[in-house]
Order: C-alpha cells, then sequence, then structure tokens
C-alpha cells in the first residue's frame, strides 16, 4: 500500500499562552481554572469565530488558531489582547489571566483536525517573546499587515530561539504603547551629535589585489581610530562599531546618523611589497559634502609616522587645539619592522575571534614579535589580555599564576611606553580581579587620560567602580562607553548588571534584552536575566532563562561566579541568586 501523501498549507497561526500560569494555580488552582475556562468561552472563542479562525489545539493554558490570512490572525490577536485587558479591570494584579500572543505565518502539515511543523513551533517561540498583554509577530508577517491594519508594530530587531536555526525579527505591539518593555527594544533615537567635532572612520578598502592583504587594510584603519582616540578635543567612534559597516557601501550620511557623528572618514590601502599608498577622504556626514582628501605613499616602515599625519590632518581641518601634553606625545617617531607590524595586526585579528585556540594563536604571533622588536609595547599588553582571558574563562589549562603572568606583562608594556593607554588598561584588568581594586582604579584613569575616546578604557574603570560598589559611577561611564561604541556589547553586559545591582530593573532589562541582540549566545546577560525575573516575581520567566543558561554553558557555575567577579561585597552576587530561589530554582 503506497504511502499516504502528507498534506501541506500555508496558514498563520496565533499561539496564546497564560503568563504566570503555574504561580496562578499555584495560588488558587480552582479559582484560576474556573476564570480561564470562563475566558475561552466569553472572550476568545466568539472573537476566534469573527475573524474566521480555527483553533485547533488547546494546552489547558494556551491555544493556537489557524487562520487562512495574516490580517485576520493580527486583528484578532490585538483584539484578544484589548478584550482581556478590558476583563482584568477591577481583578487583582495577582489574579489576573493575562495572555502573551504570537503570529507566524508559514507552511504547516496537515493531520486531521490537528497542524503541526516549523509554522506552528515558530509561532510558540515567537509568543514567548512578547511582552505580557502584549502581541509579537514575526516579519513576513508584519510584511503582509503593515499599513492594512490601525496598528502600529515596534521593531524588536532579531532574536535567537530555541531549535530555529536563524534568528527570528520580530514586531511587537501592545494595548497601553508599552513597546519598549518588549523583549528586544531597539528604537532608541538617533544619538545628538556630542558638543565637540565627532568622526567615525570606516573600514579602508583593501586596494592591493589580493584579498588576503585585508586584514593589513583593517590594521591601517584601526591603528588610525587608535590615534584619534588619544585627541581629547574630538570624539571618536570606536572600532567595533565603525567595522559594523565592513563590506557595505553605506550612505555616509546614515551612518553619521547612526553613529550621532558629524564626520566620516573613510578611505583605501594598496600594499606593494614594502610600500604602502593609502587615500583617505574626510566628509560632513550631515550634508555629505568632502572637506579634503589626501594621498600617502611611504615605506611599510614609516607606517605610524603616515598615521600620525592623518590624525594631523584632521586635527587641523576640524581646528582642534591639541593639549600641551598631547602635543609632547606627538615627536618623532621611530621606524618598525614591517615583519613586526605585520604580526601585530594578524594578532589583532585573531584574538578578536575570542576562542582558547585563538588565544595560542595571537600568543605566539605577539611573542615572535618581541623578539624581531621588544620596543612595541602594545606587543606585551595584548599578550597581558590574552593572558587574562585565559585565567578569566579558563582557557589552555590557566591557573593563578597566569593572572599573575598578565599583571606582569602589563607592567612590562607600561615600562616599555607609559603613554601606550593599553597597557594601563591591561594593569587594571589583571589588578581587579586579583581584588587589589584601590590599585586598579588609577591604572585605568590613566588609560582614559591618554585616550579620552578609549571605550575600552571607560568600560575598565566602569568595572572597577562597579566592584567597588559604586554602581551609580558605573552605570555613568558605561553608558559613556556604549556612546562611544554602540556596537560593544559587553558595555551594555556591564550597564544591565550595575543597574540590576541598584535595583533599577527595568532599565537593567532593557541593557540585558538589548546586549542579546547583539550577542545572542550569551550565558551571563541570561544568568542576570534570569535573577532579574526572579527577584521581581517573574518567575516562568526566570526559569526558562535559566534553562537557557544551561543550554549554552552546561558547565556554567554559580559558585565559580561567585568566586571570580571581584565584588568588594562578598554577598553582592548572593542577593541576584536569591532571585533564582525564590523562582524555585535550585543551585
Amino acid at each position: 500500500m503506497a504511502d499516504k501523501q502528507i498534506q501541506r498549507r500555508l496558514a498563520a497561526i496565533l499561539a496564546a499562552d497564560v503568563v504566570g500560569y503555574s504561580r496562578l494555580m499555584e495560588r488558587d488552582e480552582t479559582a484560576t481554572h474556573t476564570r480561564l475556562t470562563a475566558r475561552w468561552r466569553e472572550v476568545l472563542d466568539p472573537l476566534v469565530e469573527r475573524h474566521l479562525g480555527r483553533i485547533f489545539k488547546r494546552t489547558g493554558d494556551g491555544v493556537f488558531i489557524e487562520f487562512g490570512s495574516a490580517v485576520n490572525a493580527v486583528e484578532c490577536a490585538a483584539a484578544l489582547q484589548r478584550a482581556m485587558a478590558s476583563a482584568n479591570e477591577g481583578v487583582p494584579e495577582g489574579r489576573a489571566i493575562v495572555l502573551r500572543v504570537g503570529v507566524n505565518l508559514g507552511d504547516v502539515l496537515v493531520e486531521g483536525s490537528d497542524l503541526f511543523g516549523d509554522g506552528v513551533n515558530l509561532a510558540a517561540r515567537i509568543e514567548t517573546l512578547a511582552t505580557p498583554g502584549g502581541v509579537a509577530i514575526s516579519d513576513n508577517v508584519h510584511q503582509y499587515v503593515d499599513g492594512r491594519i490601525g496598528i502600529d508594530f515596534a521593531d524588536s530587531g532579531h532574536h535567537e530561539v530555541k531549535n530555529i536555526a536563524r534568528p527570528v525579527h520580530i514586531w511587537s505591539w501592545s494595548p497601553d504603547g508599552a513597546v519598549v518593555a518588549a523583549p528586544l527594544p531597539s528604537l532608541e533615537q538617533p544619538p545628538s551629535l556630542p558638543d565637540r567635532p565627532s568622526i567615525a572612520v570606516l573600514p579602508f578598502d583593501n586596494m592591493s589585489g589580493d584579498p588576503e592583504q585585508g586584514y593589513f587594510a583593517d590594521g591601517i584603519t584601526e591603528d588610525i581610530i587608535t590615534d584619534l582616540s588619544k585627541v581629547s578635543g574630538l570624539f571618536v567612534i570606536a572600532r567595533n562599531s565603525s567595522f559594523a559597516y565592513k563590506g557595505t557601501s553605506p550612505d555616509v550620511r546614515k551612518v553619521s546618523r547612526e553613529l550621532g557623528v558629524r564626520y566620516v572618514l573613510e578611505g583605501s590601502v594598496r600594499r606593494a611589497a614594502n610600500r604602502i599608498r593609502i587615500n583617505a577622504q574626510m566628509i560632513d556626514g550631515t550634508t555629505g559634502g568632502h572637506l579634503w582628501a589626501e594621498r600617502y605613499d611611504r615605506q611599510i616602515e614609516d607606517i605610524f609616522e603616515v598615521q600620525d599625519e592623518v590624525t594631523r590632518t584632521i586635527v587641523t581641518a576640524l581646528k582642534v587645539k591639541l593639549t600641551t601634553s598631547e602635543a609632547q606625545r606627538r615627536g618623532a617617531h621611530a621606524k618598525v619592522d614591517p615583519a613586526a607590524y605585520d604580526l601585530l595586526v594578524r594578532s589583532r585579528q585573531t584574538v578578536l575571534q575570542l576562542s582558547p585556540e585563538t588565544a595560542v594563536e595571537a600568543r605566539k604571533m605577539l611573542e615572535h614579535v618581541i623578539e624581531l622588536d621588544p620596543t612595541i609595547a602594545l606587543a606585551y599588553a595584548r599578550l597581558s589580555m590574552i593572558a587574562f582571558a585565559d585565567y578569566a574563562n579558563q582557557w589552555n589549562g590557566a591557573t593563578s599564576e597566569t593572572l599573575d603572568r598578565a599583571l606582569e606583562l602589563a607592567r612590562k608594556a607600561i615600562v616599555t611606553d607609559e603613554t601606550e593607554p593599553q597597557g594601563h588598561i591591561a594593569l587594571a584588568l589583571a589588578l581587579s580581579w586579583m581584588k587589589h581594586l584601590d590599585e586598579a582604579e588609577p591604572a585605568a584613569e590613566r588609560a582614559i587620560a591618554l585616550s579620552p575616546s578609549l571605550a575600552d578604557a571607560h568600560t575598565g574603570l566602569g568595572n572597577i567602580r562597579d566592584f567597588q560598589g559604586r554602581h551609580e559611577d558605573a552605570v555613568a561611564l558605561y553608558t559613556r562607553a556604549h556612546r562611544l561604541d554602540p556596537q560593544f556589547d559587553m558595555a551594555l553586559n556591564f550597564l544591565g548588571r550595575a543597574l540590576l545591582a541598584l535595583g533599577r530593573y527595568d532599565e537593567a532589562e532593557v541593557a540585558f534584552k538589548r546586549r542579546l541582540l547583539l550577542a545572542p549566545r550569551s550565558d551571563m546577560t541570561r544568568f542576570y536575566l534570569a535573577c532579574l525575573y526572579g527577584l521581581t516575581g517573574r518567575h516562568d520567566e526566570a526559569r526558562r532563562y535559566w534553562s537557557e543558561v544551561l543550554e549554552v554553558n552546561p558547565g556554567f557555575s554559580v559558585e565559580h561566579l561567585k568566586g571570580a567577579l571581584p565584588y568588594r561585597d562578598p554577598h553582592q552576587v548572593d542577593r541576584w541568586v536569591g532571585g533564582l530561589r525564590q523562582a524555585g530554582i535550585k543551585i
């Protein structure tokens, strides 16, 4: 007998679920069951019929509904949430029946009266991303309904969801307009221009004819950003955020608007044997007008001098006055060994991948740099940071001696060149994790003094203040770091952590959710969110995020975290973990 052919069809699927159902049942099982049954009968069923839907599955606290039209599905979802809000008027908050609703459009498998497949599964995942009392829809649903219904959905960005390979683009809506509390808040206004000349340096194009030389063009770009960051009269966007535009041909005015800077530098690099040619042009991002263009043709050994010339040209064009110390630091530049510079650039690209294997590879490169030229302080600083990363992540057999090595290398960097800010950042890191917070503080402050636009320096000092218990000061520093480097996801993680310590839970949630947009596999951010939800009584969400922590990192250890984070207050982590216990999570 031939196998029966599987039936498929395209359908809009609405998934709805009761928020905190287990808590409601635990509090009053009979009353909750009676109230929910009445809501399904009096509110849900008539709306489904009116919008030509069909309930194909009930799950006790949830329901799945099929529609032949995405418009009908979304209109039903919105009407359902409005009706539920009306029905909850006068009901005590702890007893109200509140739904989350998700809508997806996709291919489904038909088996009798039931439906299966990714179209249904994704609707269920999207529902968990909706705000309580709100609606979340997939991007393909939004394309169908946008402009066809009188509802404005907020773009909540991309989200990684369980058992779905690619991040899902979500749009959200709530009857009370509370879109800022959506899981993926991304509707910030474009940042305003700073009160001093501001600039972003886009990745320079590789014109060498060899795609493998792309790393070299990136290195030149990063060095120019670093050099500009040392000028206190400039506001300079960090490498992470500038490189978000790599491989694209962005409208400079759009870059200016998105990053909140007036000027944009773009250019190209051509390398042939031991010579380089750099073409650079600066554009006013508010008008699109070109301010200047220059060409630099030199030997590679003069690369530091070329970078300094680019910086001087920009400073002169923008009429920025160097401080006395900044002018003194811009003396004659020593020639650099081309092989050493090449390895220095390659090591930076390698270590950015952040893994145990790339740490080993980058360490070998940097050790070779020092063999070729022991006067390059940045090599010691980066070796220190790699040792710190090994220790913090327990990579490559790291022990406490690894942290001692990080401290030794940081001090060597400073002795080699006291004006290299990365050496002071490395020193602050090592001293912090040794719990010498008061000693670490001046090192981080020195890094900021040397490079006022260096986001990493502000983050480093923010961490020290946070660990000291000066959380308000930390929030200001993390906020500054995020403004300088909007794509630096760790700044958002640290900002959320400081806000969590202050009990500013709504703001912390926003910071953590934005961080997950940039780093969807973060176990630490999920841990903090689980604690936050436990502390605020949202126990179902706490348990969900805790389970995701263990999915991302099965070896996640709260005890290791308590021992590693160098808080002066030994009970800081315990207070957060108390939220997990309140949610019934056994640690």
